[in-house]
Parts: C-alpha cells; sequence; structure tokens
C-alpha cells in the first residue's frame, strides 16, 4: 500500500494496513494507527470527502497524536475526490463506497485494536464532514453498534437528489450559454444579498444569521446601460433564480433544497462550487456528471445536456439510491444503545444546501418525537460558515477533533465525547474565527452556536465581535 507520509510530530505507533474483500469485487484498502504509548483507551474512526478514493493520513496523525487508536479507508477504489470513473460497471465498488467500507474498516479496526492493546476500546467515535457525514449518518442509521459518538458535518446523505441538483445548477448556468455567470459577477451579487439582508437579523455585520429569511431578488441586479461586471444580463437573472430555487421536477414539485443567498463570494464559495471558471468547470459540474455517467447511465460518453430531472431522478434512485442515500430518520436503534450524535452545517455552504440538513433533523423529529431527539442529536448551523469550515462567519469550533482549545463550549468534539462519557448535552457552542482563517494569527471574533432551532441574538450592546455578547433565542423552525 505504500508508506505514508511522513509526520514528524507524530508520536510511534504501530501501522497496521489491511486490504477487505467483501465480495468478488471489492477491495477496500484500509489503515488502523495505534499509539505505541499513551493510548487513551478510545477509537476514532476517520472519514472521506467527494468521491473519496484515498485514505485521510492527516485525520490518522491528528488522532494518534491525541492518544487515539485510527483507521481510515479508501472505501474500495483508489483516485481523486472528484473522480467516479472507477464505478462503471463495477456495483459492488458502489456498495463498498457508499457503506460497506466503513463498516468493515470499524470492525476489523477494532478487532485490532483489542489484539494489540489486549483490551476493547472503551469508546468509539466518528467524525467527518461533506461525503464523510454521508458516511457517518450511514453508520448511525445502518450499523448503530459501531459507535457510541458521531459528529456529521454537512452531510451528502441525500446522494441522489444532491447529484440531481448539481447537474440542476450546472445546467441553470449552461444550457443556454448566455446563462453563464461568471466569477467577476458574484461580488457584485454577495453585494446585493447583503445590502437586501444584513441587517433583518439585528446586526449589520456582513453574516446572515439565517438566510431562509433572505428575500433577495436577483431582478435587482439586472443590467440597465449594457453588461457588466457590477449587473446581471437577463439570463443571468433566470439562472440566479434556478440556483436559488433548487432543482423542481415537471410538475414543479421541489426535488432538493437549493443554494442560500448569502455565500456566493470567497474562495470557498460559488466560484470553484457553482459557477467554476467557465462554463462546465465546476466542481458540482464535475461530481453531476461523474456520477450520472459512470452510476447511473452507466454511460461513459453520456451527454449532460440530455439531462432531465424526472428520468434522471427515477434511475438514480432505483439504481443507487438503496447504496448511497442515508436519509432513514429512525434513530431509534443508535439511541437505544446510548449513541449520540452531533449534525452541523454552515449557512453559506456552495457544496451541499445548508437546509438539507435541517430537513434531515425534522425527519427525526417527525418519526421519534422533538423530546426523544433532544435527548441525542443536536444541531449546529453555522452562519457565514462555507463547506465544513472557511467563509466570513466564525469557523473553528472543534468539528473537525481538534482545535486550539479543547474546552467543551468551544470544541464540539470534547462536548460529544463528555456528552457520550457524562452524560452533559451540547446546548451552545462558540465559534471563532481567526485572521485569515489561521490560529496563530489571533483571534479576529467569536461567537455562539445555538442548538437548532435557536439562533444567537446580539443583546445589544457590547463588542459584536465577542460571543459573551450574544445570547441564544427561538428562531423560525
Amino acid at each position: 500500500m505504500g508508506p505514508p507520509p511522513s509526520y514528524k510530530d507524530v508520536p510511534a505507533f504501530c501501522r497496521v494496513t489491511a486490504e477487505i474483500t467483501p465480495s468478488a469485487d471489492s477491495d477496500i484498502k484500509v489503515e488502523v494507527w495505534m499509539p505505541v504509548a499513551g493510548w487513551n483507551g478510545k477509537f476514532r474512526g476517520v472519514g472521506n470527502g467527494g468521491f473519496a478514493g484515498m485514505i485521510d493520513y492527516p485525520g490518522l496523525g491528528v488522532a494518534v497524536k491525541q492518544g487515539y487508536a485510527a483507521a481510515g479507508t479508501d472505501t474500495g477504489h483508489s483516485g481523486s475526490g472528484i473522480d467516479a470513473s472507477w464505478a462503471l460497471g463495477h456495483p459492488e465498488k458502489v456498495v463498498d463506497f457508499g457503506y460497506r467500507a466503513i463498516h468493515e474498516m470499524t470492525v476489523k479496526a477494532k478487532a485490532m485494536v483489542a489484539a494489540y492493546y489486549g483490551r476493547d476500546a472503551q469508546r468509539s467515535y466518528f467524525v467527518s464532514c461533506s461525503d464523510g457525514g454521508r458516511e457517518a449518518l450511514m453508520e448511525a442509521q445502518r450499523f448503530p453498534e459501531d459507535y457510541d459518538g458521531i459528529i456529521a458535518g454537512a452531510p451528502a446523505n441525500f446522494w441522489t437528489r444532491l447529484l440531481v441538483g448539481a447537474m440542476w445548477s450546472t445546467l441553470a448556468t449552461t444550457g443556454d450559454p448566455a446563462s453563464y455567470i461568471p466569477a467577476n459577477k458574484l461580488p457584485a451579487i454577495s453585494a446585493g444579498v447583503i445590502a437586501a439582508c444584513d441587517a433583518r437579523d439585528g446586526l449589520a455585520d456582513g453574516i446572515l444569521n439565517d438566510p431562509r429569511q433572505c428575500p433577495f431578488d436577483p431582478a435587482t441586479l439586472l443590467c440597465h446601460g449594457g453588461d457588466a461586471a457590477s449587473c446581471l444580463t437577463a439570463p443571468q437573472v433566470a439562472a440566479l433564480r434556478k440556483i436559488y430555487e433548487g432543482p423542481h421536477d415537471s410538475r414543479g414539485h421541489r426535488v432538493f433544497p437549493g443554494y442560500l443567498p448569502g455565500g456566493e463570494e470567497g474562495a470557498g464559495g460559488w466560484a470553484p462550487w457553482i459557477t467554476g471558471t467557465a462554463p462546465g468547470g465546476s466542481l458540482l459540474s464535475q461530481f453531476g456528471v461523474g456520477y450520472f455517467s459512470n452510476m447511473v447511465y452507466e454511460k461513459r460518453d453520456w451527454d449532460p445536456k440530455s439531462f432531465k430531472v424526472d428520468e434522471a431522478l427515477k434511475l438514480a434512485e432505483a439504481k443507487t439510491a438503496h447504496a448511497l442515500n442515508a436519509v432513514d430518520p429512525n434513530l431509534k436503534p443508535f439511541y437505544s444503545r446510548g449513541g449520540k450524535l452531533i449534525l452541523y452545517h454552515g449557512w453559506n455552504d456552495a457544496a451541499i444546501p445548508a437546509t438539507n440538513t435541517i430537513d434531515y433533523y425534522r425527519s427525526v423529529v417527525a418519526k421519534l418525537g422533538r423530546r426523544e431527539t433532544n435527548l441525542f442529536v443536536r444541531l449546529f448551523m453555522a452562519p457565514g460558515m462555507q463547506h465544513c469550515g472557511g467563509g466570513p462567519g466564525p469557523n473553528f469550533f472543534g468539528q473537525f477533533g481538534n482545535s486550539p482549545s479543547q474546552d467543551p463550549a468551544e470544541n464540539c468534539y470534547a462536548a460529544l465525547e463528555r456528552w457520550v462519557e457524562k452524560g452533559v448535552a451540547p446546548s451552545q457552542l462558540i465559534a471563532t474565527k481567526y485572521a485569515d482563517d489561521n490560529p496563530s494569527h489571533g483571534v479576529k471574533m467569536t461567537r455562539l452556536l445555538c442548538a437548532y432551532p435557536e439562533v444567537a441574538k446580539y443583546k445589544g450592546s457590547g463588542d459584536a465581535n465577542d460571543a459573551a455578547n450574544f445570547v441564544c433565542a427561538p428562531g423560525k423552525e
């Protein structure tokens, strides 16, 4: 499997590599790293992003430095996270990617940990984001015995519909060449959104507390004196509306949430994810075309322009929903054995619409009731945060299992462990924005993150960059 990257500051560990073959076409590569000394008695599963295809060595290194035995997997294929060519003609590999590899990794790794240390891990945790958030929910739903505590960030859990949405957004800006929105127009869109909605939450700070309450109309940016970077042409206005609205079928029914206003600008905003540097060059386009070419239509030369929502959705769900979707709201088995789940999502996410996670949380509440759900699930929505991190808002709160602060009040992973091991549920977190998103450059601002549906409200006095001057208050469901 080759040597892992060098980690000079990682203490000595026992490295075990394995290849697991639950089917004739499976080749799941796994690595288990176990500290030689100072093991904290716990196990951490490390997830993936995109289409996976590689082991998260940095994540393993972080876990070992913190004293955990840890495991990671490529989920059964090798390649970049935006490459789905491995799936063509390999349905068993799609199953491995979908749910089997993480479970197999977990079971085998726990056995290795017990053999190495002579005792079982006392607690097991899984933390990941994006596709890793989907993996996290898959574990909670299908294999509730695998982990005691799970953090699922910005989960791509409704995979089939997320990728229908990816194609919808791609065609919105490429179906008609005139509808393409170049990156140099994103600042104008962002400025229009902020001008229309920033102060609606009681604080003009460049961050939307809840973008669902922003009634921004793209038509306000319509060009009147010729095309320019500061305005949108009529086809671009129409495209922007489609992106905000999200995919609808031929009867007008919503298939998946659209992207919310407020996340257009920035390094992790719409430029890489939605508009791309050229028509059809966005990450969403690559994910959508890769998925439908290789897993759904199974034609390497599938023409994206032939995409039709109704047909594509029906075929996608018939072929891949069972393997890829993690949407089961019945988390009762996970709860019954003491499991705890923390969900989080950045409101400014340009990769996965933030309301998708709210929709899943609501489905759990509808299934189990609010009281029971509240005993083991928390959802934190992060204003101004992009996909898993980044963005203009506070975006460090321990969501990756590592943080400059180990205080459970500021670190959701530490809060998860305290919840699992001591029964103290987190009702709020303090998120930090560092200058240049670099902790060594100093704190720029802090802000409360409140357990959904509560939201952070400014008290009306004091430094607006200090979380101490905010309070959690009832918000929109």
